[in-house]
């Protein structure tokens, strides 16, 4: 019994001696920081105490990628360029060398190092000032840790700042750190968190940075050189101070050859290597992307969508420090062929300013699989760049967006075939309408005296059916056809297939309605006309379909799918729409599959359009002016493929979709729509009319449908109206 309590004695003896020991280093490792600022060493050893053993481990930042739908990167987003990785991705020569020179005995002794405290504490004492910390690989960490976590500057500079109240804590943690992991875990920390200058965050990084390599497939030379950066990255950085920076790899490789770890060969070998960098940018943003406004259209929904965080801050913490894989819409193949288009068509730095914006929507599921604009993403003040993203609402882009003309006409035809009109239903075209006899949802009587009426005189006088005045595009027959549906109708027909103003507000509702007075953007055209490619099932457009992270999945907002128009009805409206391309407005910009569309040209030329799909894929194009179409119209404009007196929807926009389909439909297996019903057929094909014409035509006869302007001449018919749609809804708008 008294030989254990001897033992037991002796073993506390020696604790206590351990513990007089470590609190006698402590003191004096502190002691010219004490000295410098007036705080007695007692005192610190008090604060010491006190504080908190335990520190919670911040995720460090990490890059978000944002991947195409093939896995391509399209983008990465960081606050710090940083690739968190584990131990076993981290070739062992580089965990060797971090040691060796920050650390050597790191696998032999705790939070404190007391060799390195001793030698920390002669040499400062014998400069009068900190020049050595006799910091551990622990300490090291907490220190980066404590700034990682800072909220402000100040925060950070308190956590960076040589004073002893940062080393007290620093060691108080590390003793912590220590009692809950082990080296491994706290070498893979450091290594991660460290910053190797250059804008490299953690070893993976900057193996990528400097060497173009990840940090597992290091060598002793590239090693040596990253483990010789930390103590100054700025100083050692070989891609500024290449002489520098050449030293401290060799003073680096000699410490690892005093130590053992390397063999004489080994160092030799790597000595006389030269400094080979290969520095790998990473961009942070979508400025450089091979999509970059469909990249920023991914950025604005994560950062304004609360579904991705409450606030703005959380949000935007998320996407530049969240380390999240972002698997978004966009298919390659298609985003070229888009691309290709529209810089073909409307040439980015052309002389008259025009652009052109494009978004491709696959029927049935709302993806966004490309999203084109002839400019680049930057500063708008520079020729061909811009900021505004003209195919995306504003909350997608900033854009206002742009009057959708004659786009517009095909809701009005869904409502009359959803009201059971037949192809061959008539309605007589005046020259001139005026609107009179429209009520809004609200029951309100809306329209004025102002006359509207058709681009030339051979449109109006004449009886139209539903096929024939869609073919064409008379303004005074869907004048009128609205008015037998009912504006509200119409209004409510736009609305389920997801149409609402670019600015995110409801449509207006007035008689100019159905010519497309209303500002709307690409992307949600595209989306309304998949739906018909779809058989009447209209998706919100998307452009992510899943987000994973260090913490796991990151929920995402689904498509939201409806059906929107009854099938039978949508495939009626595209057996409509499919004459536009044969016998219409469009014709002459067939795919070579079947294909339906319709042409669309504002008020005035101030822009053009074309809406196209197949069953596959639905693709809107504008094309205008970014300064503003009515101060700058589509007038005497020479672009990539001619010059125009004029701009009709069919004239740029229609052979935009045309090229981009043909190219993005390749090797994609052909479908037809669905064969309308026969009811439709009720009153004949509604093409009767047409054939009657042109065979008089043929006999020389002069009948009121062959005067100019109507038949096939592409775009007429799809004139603005002699009066302003857009000037009639102002008109109404500011009336009492």
């Amino acid at each position: 019994m008294g030989a254990k309590t001897g033992d037991t004695l002796a073993r506390l003896r020696d604790l206590a001696t351990v513990g007089f020991i470590a609190g006698m280093l402590t003191a004096a490792l502190l002691l010219p920081y004490a000295l410098m600022g007036g705080l007695s060493v007692r005192a610190a050893d008090r604060g010491f105490q006190k504080l908190p053993a335990d520190l919670v481990t911040p995720a460090l930042p990490q890059s978000s990628v944002i991947l195409a739908a093939d896995g391509s990167r399209l983008a990465t987003f960081y606050y710090e360029n940083r690739v968190e990785v584990p131990f076993a991705q981290v070739a062992p020569i580089m965990r060797k060398a971090i040691v060796a020179i920050e650390d050597s005995r790191f696998y032999e002794h705790g939070a404190l190092d007391v060799k390195g405290t001793v030698r920390a504490v002669i040499t400062n004492l014998q400069a009068g000032e900190v020049i050595q910390g006799g910091s551990t690989l622990s300490q090291q960490y907490i220190k980066n840790a404590l700034a990682e976590m800072a909220d402000n500057a100040q925060e950070r500079r308190s956590a960076l700042e040589p004073t002893a109240g940062r080393k007290l804590r620093e060691l108080r943690y590390a003793v912590g750190l220590e009692k809950r992991f082990t080296k491994d875990q706290i070498l893979e920390k450091y290594l991660n968190i460290a910053y190797f200058g250059d804008g490299a965050y953690g070893v993976e990084a900057a193996a990528r940075h400097y060497f173009g390599v990840h940090a597992a497939d290091l060598t002793l030379a590239q090693a040596a050189m990253l483990a010789g950066i930390v103590r100054s990255p700025t100083t050692y950085n070989p891609h500024l101070h290449p002489k520098r920076g050449r030293q401290r790899r060799d003073l680096v490789l000699n410490r690892m050859l005093q130590l053992k770890v390397i063999t004489p060969a080994d160092a030799a070998a790597a000595r006389v290597q030269p400094v080979k960098l290969k520095i790998t940018k990473t961009p942070n943003g979508c400025v450089t992307s091979s999509a970059p406004f469909f990249c920023d259209y991914v950025q604005r929904e994560i950062l304004g969508n609360p579904v991705f965080g409450k606030s703005l801050r959380q949000r935007r913490a998320l996407l530049q420090r969240g380390g999240l894989e972002i698997h978004t819409t966009l298919e390659p193949k298609m985003q070229k062929a888009a691309q290709h288009a529209v810089n073909r068509h409307v040439p980015p730095k052309n002389s008259s300013g025009k652009a052109a914006a494009e978004v491709l929507v696959r029927p049935g599921t709302g993806e966004i699989t490309a999203m084109a604009i002839d400019r680049k993403l930057g500063d708008s003040s520079k020729r061909g760049m811009m900021w505004v993203n003209l195919a995306a609402d504003s909350d997608h882009g900033s854009s206002l967006g742009m009057q959708a003309g004659s786009t517009f006409k095909v809701f009005t035809l869904a409502e009359a075939l959803r009201q059971d009109m037949a192809f061959g239903d008539k309605l007589f075209a005046p020259k001139e309408f005026v609107p009179t006899g429209f009520h809004d949802c609200a029951g309100n009587r809306v329209g004025d005296s102002t006359a509207l009426g058709n681009a030339g005189d051979g449109e109006g006088g004449h009886d139209f059916t539903l096929v024939t005045g869609t073919w064409h595009s008379v303004n005074t027959f869907f004048l009128e056809l609205e008015r037998k549906v009912g504006l509200c109708e119409t209004y409510k027909m736009a609305t389920r297939l997801g149409m609402r103003k670019a600015t995110g507000g409801k449509l207006a509702q007035y008689p100019s309605f159905t010519l497309g007075f209303n500002t709307v953007s690409p992307v949600r055209l595209a989306a309304a006309y998949a739906a018909f490619g779809a058989r009447g099932r209209y998706c919100s457009p998307i452009a992510i379909t899943s987000i994973s992270s260090p913490k796991g999945p990151v929920r995402v907002p689904s498509a939201g799918c409806h059906q929107a128009v009854d099938s039978d009805v949508a495939d009626a409206v595209n057996h409509v729409l499919g004459g536009v391309l044969t016998k219409g407005t469009a014709k002459g910009n067939e795919i070579g599959r079947p294909a339906a569309g319709k042409t669309g040209t504002v008020d005035n030329f101030s822009s053009a359009w074309f809406a196209g799909y197949t069953p596959d894929m639905a693709s809107a194009v504008w094309v205008g002016d970014p300064r503003g179409g009515y101060k700058h119209p589509l007038r005497d404009v020479c672009l990539g493929e001619g010059c125009f007196a004029q701009v009709y929807g069919a004239d740029v926009p229609a052979p935009i979709w045309r090229d981009t389909m043909t190219e993005a439909l390749q090797g994609v297996p052909e479908h037809a729509f669905s064969a309308p019903s026969g009811g439709f057929f009720r009153k004949g094909s509604g093409e009767e009319e047409e054939d009657k014409d042109k065979k008089d035509k043929e006999k020389g006869d002069a009948k009121a449908g062959d005067k100019p302007g109507h038949g096939d001449e592409p775009g007429h018919g799809d004139e603005p109206a002699d009066g302003s749609p857009f000037l009639d809804w102002l008109l109404q708008a500011w009336r009492p």
